[in-house]
Order: structure tokens, then sequence, then C-alpha cells
């Protein structure tokens, strides 16, 4: 697993190999990318559910300008930190599960430009996670949310579907607020 565009393009990520986690594959990743681009400078990103970092990792080396990365593991925050060394960038870390840490950020006045919300699919948490999104206003007026699942239905009033894309059994959809 890499980075695959950007200033840390080629940067080598571990965590690919842990279990529970599901990384985004490099392809995905690329079109994935290819979608937000121009959302990408200088924005505020949320890597909710982050894993390895792979996807904040990216937005970073794209251009945004602060990403908070949010992990309950500590294998993996050990892991994040480690893919994120040698990074002089504007990073911050926090160990939380994600309704505590979404409400923290509320606590704190935090507003993101992406979101990005890849949970275990299994637990069906991409609903739970908009509808707390859009409770706290979380979301800058312009922001959006990328949603990476499979087989969850996705659905919520408060949001505008932007975008769609299947691959194999993954989905992206990306929301932003509805005016």
């Amino acid at each position: 697993m890499r980075v695959i565009s950007g200033k840390y393009k080629g940067k080598k990520l571990i965590g690919f190999d842990i279990d529970g986690t599901r990384p985004t594959m490099d392809r995905i990743k690329e079109s994935l990318f290819g979608m937000i681009q121009n959302n990408l400078r200088d924005s505020v990103v949320l890597d909710l559910f982050a894993g390895s970092g792979s996807l904040g990792i990216e937005a970073i080396s794209n251009g945004a300008n602060m990403c908070y990365f949010v992990d309950k593991e500590q294998e993996l925050i050990k892991i994040i930190k480690q893919n994120i060394s040698n990074m002089n960038e504007k990073i911050n870390l926090l160990k939380s599960d994600y309704s505590s840490a979404l409400k923290q950020f509320k606590s704190d006045n935090i507003k993101f430009d992406i979101v990005f919300l890849d949970p275990p699919y299994k637990m069906n948490l991409i609903n739970d996670c908009l509808n707390k999104i859009y409770e706290y206003k979380l979301l800058n007026e312009n922001g959006i949310i990328v949603c990476e699942y499979e087989n969850e239905s996705v659905n919520n009033d408060n949001f505008e579907l932007l975008k769609y894309k299947k691959y194999g059994s993954k989905k992206i959809s990306i929301y932003k607020l509805k005016k």
C-alpha cells in the first residue's frame, strides 16, 4: 500500500495486513481522489474510521490543510503514527470510538470540508454517522462526505448524493448538505 499522488506520492504505508482492517485498494483510491480533487486544496479533513490512515494521508498529500484521524484501536493508532512520521503537516490523532469523537468535535466547534466514512462493513454505521454529522453541524457549507461500503443501505434526507460509483462489491457515495 502506498500514497498514489501528490507531494507524498510513492510513500509506503503499513497496516494493510492487520486483522479487522480493509484498506481501500489503490485503483479505487485513485478514482475516488479523482472525484474529489477540486475539494482538497486547503481543506480540513476527518478520516473517521482511519484504520491505517491511508485516506487522510492521501488527502494531505493532495493539498488538504489539516487532517483529523480517528480510530478506537490502539494498534491502528500506532500504525497511523508510523505512517505519518516524517510528515511535517497539521495532523491530529484521536483514539476514540466514532460517536465520542463526533461529540468532541461538536464540543470543540470543529467543522470539516471532507469527511471520510469507511467503517467496518458489517456494522452498518454510515447512516448513524450521517445523522450525527448533520445534528452536530460538523460539515462546512460546501463540505462533502465520502462513504465507502458494501451492502449497507445509505439513506439520509439531510444530504444530497453528488456522485456514486461501484467497484465490484464496494460502493463509493459522495454527499453534500441539501440546500
